[in-house]
């Protein structure tokens, strides 16, 4: 069960326009950790829709030693989104133009498959991707999802921030956790693609 957990609720990914995040504010302890390498998890839920009871998920950060062109590239490419998102075993764009792109994406649980729809808004110039469930989209487990993805530039690389908030069909103890786990993967794998890129 915790695997179906972290599939479920580390993937929604990758959507309607939000409000900016606030800057988030690190500790010297936080800083420090981000330049050691390591993904840095806060209880910052992004902002874009209603946090009721079972909404869960938090914000990853992590310096990524890559141009913000080769981090943008890796968060647009979404056929290449499985090995991303943990439990993706697929990522097909239904519409794509420069601001907006639905994806239909299915995550794989031993032998079972569930779909879901994102709504993507891209934001080149400023580096970010928001993300919102598509409602309107047969979605399996999940009753409603945001996020977002921040590329800020630092002297060497970026920072890369990812936001996420979920809500699924499970109860919320069964997913307490997966938030957390999935966000570290995630930032982990985004951080791996365009590090080897250069």
């Amino acid at each position: 069960m915790r695997s179906l957990s972290l599939a479920l609720c580390a993937l929604l990914i990758v959507a309607v326009p939000v409000t900016d995040a606030k800057a988030l504010e690190l500790s010297r302890d936080q800083e420090r950790r981000l330049e050691g390498g390591e993904v840095v998890v806060v209880d910052e839920l992004p902002p874009g829709g209603l946090v009721v009871k079972g909404s869960q998920g938090g914000t990853g950060l992590s310096l990524v030693h890559a141009s913000p062109e080769t981090v943008w590239q890796v968060l647009v490419n979404y056929a290449h989104h499985p090995g991303i998102y943990p439990r993706v075993v697929r990522a097909q764009v239904l519409k794509s133009d420069p601001e907006h792109a639905l994806v239909r994406y299915v995550i794989g649980v031993g032998p079972f498959s569930f779909g879901f729809h994102v709504d993507n808004y891209l934001d080149e110039g400023r580096r970010r991707i928001v993300w919102r469930l598509a409602q309107e989209q047969p979605n399996d487990l999940f009753r409603d999802g945001w996020g977002y993805w921040q590329i800020d530039l630092r002297p060497i690389g970026v920072l890369l921030t990812y936001g996420m908030v979920a809500r699924t069909v499970l109860p919320a103890f069964l997913t307490r956790h997966a938030e957390r786990d999935g966000l570290v993967a995630t930032l982990k794998a985004v951080r791996e693609r365009a590090e080897r890129a250069l």
